[in-house]
């Protein structure tokens, strides 16, 4: 839904009309063979997963467990503004959207979380997350987390665009994968294999020349001076561990 939303705003930003994703049709590598097999329950890893969920439930309605609630929802523009220093939009950044909007693993994620077929923690232990406990939710297996593997995926391309800032934009994307176990809708090995898979896809990424001509747009953009970002905000985010 959100990348459908970046779609429609950035063809009226633009006036053009939204582009089919870089891989549309491209052969996408296996995630079951490239990531580690989720933890066996009952095994250090898995117990250590558990003991995160419970342990994590104390931050919901904290300045952390806050930001892992807007980490649900916030598109990758928003997301990412504190750690580049700069308000980002549809209508400034439009490469930058254009990236964001087109990036899409073609189902690659969601192979890997059919065929892992994890189930979400808090399937598991009744407690509370930070957001609605859907029967889309629940169905969307844990491992490995698609939010993470689209905010880490994110982070590189945008370290790469800006490697005076790469510090801070790959703190915010570790931040952002983090948020998902905070929040209670993943555990912490699906958000680590999420790390992996955005890896994955940036990789494959770069085998499109349309998405190297939208990179040498965008570091274009990015070299122009911008609006300053959401001051609160980015006070919450430095925060933030």
């Amino acid at each position: 839904m959100r990348t459908l939303a970046l779609l429609a705003v950035l063809t009226l930003a633009t006036g053009a009309t939204a582009s089919t994703d870089y891989l549309l049709d491209q052969p996408m590598p296996d995630l079951m063979k490239v990531l580690p097999a989720p933890p066996k329950p009952g095994s250090p890893q898995n117990i250590d997963d558990r003991a995160t969920f419970r342990q994590t439930r104390a931050l919901l309605g904290t300045p952390r467990g806050d930001m892992a609630t807007r980490d649900v929802t916030d598109d990758r523009l928003t997301v990412f503004a504190c750690a580049i220093g700069r308000k980002l939009d549809a209508t400034s950044s439009p490469a930058l959207a254009r990236i964001f909007a087109r990036m899409g693993d073609q189902g690659m994620v969601r192979r890997a979380k059919d065929g892992f077929a994890v189930r979400r923690p808090y399937l598991n232990d009744d407690l509370p997350i930070c957001e609605p406990k859907t029967a889309h939710l629940a169905g969307n297996g844990d491992y490995p987390s698609g939010h993470t593997t689209s905010g880490w995926s994110a982070a590189l391309i945008l370290a790469e665009l800006m490697p005076s800032r790469a510090t801070q934009i790959l703190r915010r994307g570790r931040q952002y994968g983090e948020s998902r176990y905070i929040c209670g809708s993943h555990s912490k090995s699906a958000v680590e294999a999420g790390y992996m898979a955005g890896s994955v896809l940036v990789a494959i990424l770069h085998t499109s020349a349309g998405f190297r001509r939208d990179m040498d747009a965008a570091r274009t953009e990015l070299a122009a001076a911008g609006t300053a970002p959401n001051p609160a905000r980015c006070l919450t985010e430095a925060g933030a561990e």
